[in-house]
């Protein structure tokens, strides 16, 4: 039976303050503070991890695989409704938790709390649609008199690692359909932001102790590269499934090659707006889905290539409505852009919109406001080299530039390294269904923004984008490894 931490509260929370590993609770060698973006202010002394605490974490994870495989279906949709019922439970205060610690405005930390709890729902129902298929050996003469089918078993030891837009999402796209195959799985939080992490893990441990299942099954390590490191280069585990930059992203590929890799990176999402697109909804569209999360966002809206015939009217609706969108205190339900997780991000933003607009790009609302925090930025004629146009911005800004047709905007769309996301704005079923046959991403979003996601679709990039597939349903069909049985009645003689 899994011992109870040492607690700390914040945002009315209890937040552990020791780190999951094993059956129990291990005290950490350090701790790190946790800054409240929007002021600077610490909220909490969150417990910090070590590269020799992952590795026992892996240890502990491996000792208990056959245990946590051998756990029944049933019990591993309770775990999971479990879960999802504890957090829509404290719903209030994670939301007052996610906007003191990533910074994020309220609204947006809502959407993620509803998330989270839908992500949870939605794996306990792939729990019992785990299955294989019978497969005709006879159909060739060796086949004959043979009995052939498949199962879908757990891959292993899976190791998740969050980025820090999204942490209690992210952590459950981890750990749900981890648990939700048998896969006993160690996460590892964005350094800034654990402390929703370890809250969702104590969360999780209780539901797997009332479930008779084994609390291993689910371990959290914090810390920095040392210890993502020595998660994702142990030769005994089964998966890395990792959500960040595509550098980073890189990196891990490279270092845990030939472990199987799942990586959901950046990108620098495109949205089209096609001759005949409902302009107003099209720049609607690049208010709510260029600067939600202040653009911290993978599929945010970063590019927007509208066809030169409505470039003008385009602009004027843009030059309206982006100004009007509330910048401030994440925590006032009407603030859409707050400050950046931290001030090296956001000198890097502003850093790259110096570098556009002195390349050549236009200013057309934003940039670095008198207090020195960005405001909701749109750039006009950026040239293809510069980062804001190239690579991923995260922040909230957008770069437009006009083409002559919908065909020259696709072309432009997948002249990327990225392909996560990309949206097209038009009236034409047939520029719709072309843009699906010519979109080289993950995801096309026809009239609607790039940024929309639905956790049980299929969720994932091409290119610098990642490998693999999101959404506890193809999720766990990545933890998850065919094995085949043939059976003979009768052994065969000579």
């Amino acid at each position: 039976m899994s011992q109870a931490p040492r607690t700390g509260s914040v945002a009315g929370l209890d937040i552990p303050l020791a780190l999951p590993i094993g059956a129990g609770w291990v005290e950490p060698a350090g701790t790190r503070q946790v800054i409240f973006p929007y002021d600077g202010t610490v909220i909490a002394e969150a417990p910090e991890g070590s590269a020799a605490l992952a590795t026992s974490a892996i240890d502990a994870a491996l000792a208990a695989r056959l245990e946590v495989e051998s756990v029944p279906a049933y019990a591993r949709r309770e775990v999971c409704l479990h879960v999802a019922a504890a957090v829509d439970a404290a719903r209030a205060a994670l939301e007052q938790l996610l906007v003191l610690e990533t910074g994020k405005p309220l609204v947006d930390c809502r959407v993620e709390v509803d998330r989270t709890v839908h992500t949870w729902r939605a794996a306990a129902e792939e729990v019992g649609r785990i299955h294989g298929e019978t497969v005709p050996l006879d159909v060739l003469p060796n086949g004959t008199g043979l009995i052939g089918f498949w199962l879908r078993k757990p891959i292993g030891v899976v190791v998740g690692i969050a980025g820090y837009n999204y942490p209690l999402l992210l952590a459950s796209h981890k750990l749900s359909p981890a648990l939700a195959a048998g896969c006993p799985v160690v996460v590892k939080p964005a350094e800034p932001t654990p402390l929703a992490t370890l809250w969702l893990l104590a969360r999780v441990r209780e539901a797997l102790q009332g479930a008779s299942a084994p609390v291993v099954a689910a371990q959290l390590v914090t810390g920095g590269a040392e210890v993502g490191q020595a998660l994702t280069t142990d030769r005994r585990i089964g998966a890395v499934s990792f959500t960040g930059s595509a550098a980073v992203g890189h990196l891990i590929a490279r270092a845990a090659a030939p472990t199987k890799v799942l990586l959901e990176l950046g990108s620098n999402a495109a949205l089209v707006v096609a001759a005949d697109a409902d302009l107003d909804a099209a720049a609607g569209a690049v208010v709510r889905g260029g600067y939600y999360a202040s653009g911290q966002a993978c599929i945010a809206v970063q590019r927007v290539i509208v066809v030169e015939s409505v470039r003008e009217p385009f602009l004027a609706r843009l030059a309206e409505v982006v100004p009007r969108i509330v910048v401030g205190d994440p925590r006032d339900k009407a603030t859409r852009v707050a400050p950046l997780i931290d001030a090296r991000t956001t000198s890097r933003v502003a850093e790259w919109i110096s570098r556009a607009v002195a390349a050549g790009g236009r200013l057309v609302c934003g940039g670095v406001g008198a207090d020195g925090r960005l405001l909701p930025t749109v750039l006009m004629d950026v040239p293809d080299d510069e980062p804001v146009w190239a690579e991923e911005v995260f922040g909230p800004v957008v770069a437009v530039r006009s083409v002559p047709d919908v065909e020259t905007a696709f072309a432009l769309v997948n002249a990327s390294r990225y392909g996560l996301h990309a949206s097209v704005y038009t009236a034409s079923l047939a520029t719709a269904m072309a843009a699906l046959d010519t979109l080289e991403v993950g995801g096309v979003v026809v009239n609607e923004v790039p940024g929309f996601r639905s956790d049980v679709m299929p969720y994932g990039g091409v290119k610098d984008s990642g490998i693999g597939r999101e959404g506890p349903r193809f999720a766990i069909e990545e933890l998850t490894v065919t094995r085949m049985a043939v059976i003979a009645p009768s052994p065969r003689r000579l």
